[in-house]
Formats: structure tokens, C-alpha cells, sequence
């Protein structure tokens, strides 16, 4: 009788290990997955910038400053390696990229340029998505990181290899500060 006792508890332990070990494994894969779907965002918008660049070169000719900065910031985002390191590239390719819209604004022939705007408008739109893919990623960390520091999955957790904390997907420290808002409202003068 204690012999089924001790058999049921060890095998309830094995499973319950199990369990564990399958959940993290399965929200370790989310974590890669969201990851994975941030770089096919990231892929689209460096295939972007080269054309975007191209289009607005001849019209910016004063500018190139920002257009070298530009690229160079590409260069940087595509042969970035690990996760906080091309966070980092990315989140200054973003700035550069905001640069380069603001300076676009000047140039009237640019705005009215069919061709740029199309550029413009995807790569708003990957912007956009790739902000909606960081901030998936980073619920998925959390509740990676969350299923690995709680008792008593944090001991399977250490038991097995494996299981390493993943990095947040953290906005620059540029992106951190609150933009200046002037509003001016002048009251029309009657005559």
C-alpha cells in the first residue's frame, strides 16, 4: 500500500515537472515567435529606407547630412546582432528616420511627389506595425519572465538549461522624453 502511495506521488511529481517544463518551453517559443515577427517588420522597413532614400536624394540636396545619417543608421540596425543591441540600432534608425520626414517637410516638390509619398506612407505603416510586434513581444517576455521567477517554477526553471531571462524591447532614451506642445491660438482681429 505505501508502495502505490510513494509510486502515485512520484509520478504526480514527474508530471506535475512536466507541466512546468512544457509551459515555459511553450512560452519560451512565443517569445522567439514575437521576436521573429518584430525582424519580418524590421526586414521591410531596412528594404524600404534604400528607395526612400534614393527618390528623395536629388531633391534634398542640401541635406545630405541627414541622408548619411540615415543610411548609416540602416547599416547599423541590419548588422546588429542580439537583442538589446539591435534595439538599440533600431531605436536610432527611428530617430533619424522622424529627422528625415521633418526635413522632408520643407521641400514642397517632395510632398507633392506621388511616388515618395507611397514610400512615406509604408513606411508609416511598418512603423507602425513594428511598434504593435515590440509591444507583443514585450507582454510575452514579461509573462515569460513572470512563469520563470515564480515558485516553484523558478526551480525547474534553474534545474534545466535553457531558460534564460529574454531582454525587453526598450524605447531609446530620445524617445523617453515628452515633445514640446506650443499651441498658439490668436484671436482673430475684427475690423
Amino acid at each position: 500500500m505505501i508502495g502505490w502511495i510513494l509510486l502515485g506521488a512520484v509520478v504526480l511529481f514527474v508530471l506535475w515537472v512536466i507541466i512546468i517544463f512544457n509551459s515555459l518551453i511553450s512560452l519560451r517559443n512565443n517569445v522567439q515567435n514575437a521576436w521573429k515577427q518584430i525582424d519580418v517588420q524590421l526586414k521591410r522597413r531596412h528594404d524600404l529606407i534604400p528607395n526612400l532614400v534614393s527618390s528623395v536624394r536629388g531633391a534634398m540636396e542640401f541635406e545630405q547630412d541627414t541622408l548619411e545619417k540615415v543610411i548609416n543608421a540602416r547599416a547599423k540596425a541590419v548588422s546588429s546582432v542580439g537583442t538589446r543591441d539591435r534595439a538599440g540600432a533600431e531605436n536610432m534608425l527611428t530617430q533619424t528616420l522622424g529627422k528625415l520626414f521633418a526635413v522632408m517637410e520643407n521641400y514642397p516638390d517632395l510632398k507633392s511627389n506621388v511616388n515618395i509619398m507611397q514610400l512615406q506612407e509604408e513606411l508609416t505603416s511598418t512603423e507602425n506595425k513594428v511598434g504593435f510586434s515590440r509591444q507583443l513581444y514585450n507582454d510575452l517576455v514579461a509573462n515569460y519572465r513572470t512563469r520563470q521567477e515564480v515558485f516553484p517554477n523558478n526551480i525547474i526553471a534553474s534545474l534545466f538549461s535553457g531558460f534564460q531571462k529574454e531582454e525587453y524591447f526598450e524605447a531609446a532614451p530620445a524617445e523617453r522624453l515628452v515633445p514640446p506642445v506650443n499651441i498658439n491660438i490668436r484671436k482673430r482681429q475684427t475690423c
